[in-house]
């Protein structure tokens, strides 16, 4: 009984820190502030954001933050707790784009593996994996990969803030989906982008929470749904 107490709260907490964190995601965003307003900002404890002018459109009880001026893809002056009036909106988009594209990658890797194993390999859950990655040094291999592009991804972010490049704009179209007849679609695609970056980083922290909870998989889940081990009789509370 007391375990299952203490497995409960751990997850409320959980929950309730990304419920925190998703709001920064899902704002437009900015870079590091010139240095007053970053003193004052550290100043002040994290707070519910008030700003003047016209009710934001994705709150409508609160008003649009200053920096969302409706310039960025996706931009429904949704920040609540004022980050883009804390660092650069160019930065907080960077930010966004990049753990958006990972989480639609890991989201579909997830899935696929559920589905389908390489020859040669052993079937198992998708937590199992990865710690079976970190025992055998696969992780390791991965890591040291993500390293060296996240080098160049500093040089690009550097290139953002001075205002040479676009947020998350590394030049890779292989499709030509930017060019040609679809240019003037390309505004289009940075909308569809957006807006699958942050359904993919909820989804895939919804398969992560899920798997541990009920140590089923995505597909089980949803043939045989079970909240929590031991369901109906084991109960959150």
């Amino acid at each position: 009984r007391l375990e299952q107490i203490t497995l409960i709260v751990m997850f409320r907490t959980v929950l309730a820190l990304a419920a925190v964190a998703s709001a920064a995601a899902f704002a437009p965003a900015p870079a590091f502030a010139p240095k007053a307003v970053t003193r004052a900002a550290a100043t002040h404890a994290p707070r519910m954001a008030v700003f003047g002018g016209e009710f934001s459109e994705s709150v409508p009880f609160l008003k649009t933050p200053t920096n969302l001026d409706g310039s960025l893809p996706g931009d429904v002056g949704f920040d609540p707790l004022g980050f883009s009036e804390v660092f650069d909106i160019k930065v907080l988009r960077e930010a966004e784009l990049k753990h958006g594209r990972i989480a639609m990658l890991a989201t579909l890797g997830y899935l696929v593996q559920e589905a389908y194993v390489l020859p040669f390999f052993e079937k198992v859950p998708p937590i199992q994996a990865h710690d079976m990655l970190v025992k055998s040094g696969g992780m390791s291999q991965i890591l040291l990969w993500t390293s060296f592009l996240e080098i160049f991804g500093g040089i690009a972010l550097f290139q953002t803030i001075q205002g040479r490049r676009y947020p998350g704009d590394f030049a890779f179209d292989p499709l030509g989906l930017s060019q040609g007849n679809n240019a003037g679609k390309f505004e289009q695609y940075q909308l569809a982008e957006i807006k699958h970056c942050r359904l993919a980083m909820i989804a895939f922290s919804g398969f992560v929470h899920q798997g541990f909870i009920t140590k089923q998989g995505v597909f089980e889940q949803l043939g045989n749904f079970k909240p929590i081990p031991g369901f109906p009789e084991a109960t959150f509370y």
